[in-house]
């Protein structure tokens, strides 16, 4: 029995208790969640850094963790082994690429123009990112999986745009396995223009990466040997 000093609660009293109890331990595990993601990103962002400078072979767990800023335990808390996040590290920038040409694109862009606003934003991104080109390369050897989703998941998102495309009469007369073959063509010829780009000294890039880019569609727009 309660003495003359204790109160006695109310159940609406303990009701908003309990929400505020609840409130709290909601709000702390949001702030640890965003923490965690926050690290996360981050070592992400350090192993694209350190691999496209290193190489897989060289990017140790220790540089990883030095350039995230962040203890070599920490590593362990995301990711089981060095491994692991190779096998995840070509996905997750494969997607933010992904994302940049999508935020690019012009939804009123049609045909050719649509083209050429994703082979802007393809060399946009390429000169936010230059690591990304060692990433997918070596990727085929040290992350084969990894390389694997990549090339599927980027093949697949772009067949289907210009399918898409093709419904609608912008592009010529091909059918879906032959517009499957054009979107690994054009994936080639991205890569390999990257390489070229990345090749020429660093005051020149900015003018031989539109003179790539206009050649780029010069070829889609006018073909290599048209008839006469």
């Amino acid at each position: 029995m309660p003495t003359k000093h204790q109160a006695i609660s109310s159940p609406a009293s303990d009701s908003k208790n309990s929400a505020r109890h609840v409130a709290t331990e909601l709000k702390k595990r949001g702030k640890r969640e965003k923490n965690a993601d926050e690290k996360r990103r981050a070592l992400f962002s350090a192993a694209a850094v350190v691999v496209g400078k290193y190489g897989y072979e060289e990017a140790s767990i220790t540089r990883i963790a030095e350039q995230a800023g962040v203890g070599n335990g920490t590593f362990y808390n995301y990711f089981q082994t060095r491994q692991d996040l190779f096998d995840q590290l070509l996905p997750a920038v494969g997607g933010q690429l992904l994302e940049y040409i999508a935020s690019r694109l012009d939804p009123a862009q049609t045909g050719i123009d649509r083209e050429r606003g994703r082979i802007v934003a393809y060399f946009e991104f390429f000169q936010k990112n230059t690591g990304f080109l060692r990433i997918l390369n070596e990727a085929e050897v040290y992350a084969p999986a990894a390389f694997k989703l990549h090339i599927q998941d980027f093949a697949v998102r772009y067949a289907r745009a210009l399918h898409k495309e093709s419904e609608r009469g912008e592009l010529g007369d091909f059918s879906q396995d032959e517009l499957t073959a054009i979107v690994y063509m054009l994936m080639g010829a991205r890569t390999y223009l990257t390489m070229l780009w990345r090749s020429a000294p660093g005051a020149a890039r900015k003018s031989v990466d539109q003179s790539y880019i206009s050649t780029y569609l010069k070829l889609l727009e006018h073909g290599l040997f048209p008839r006469k």
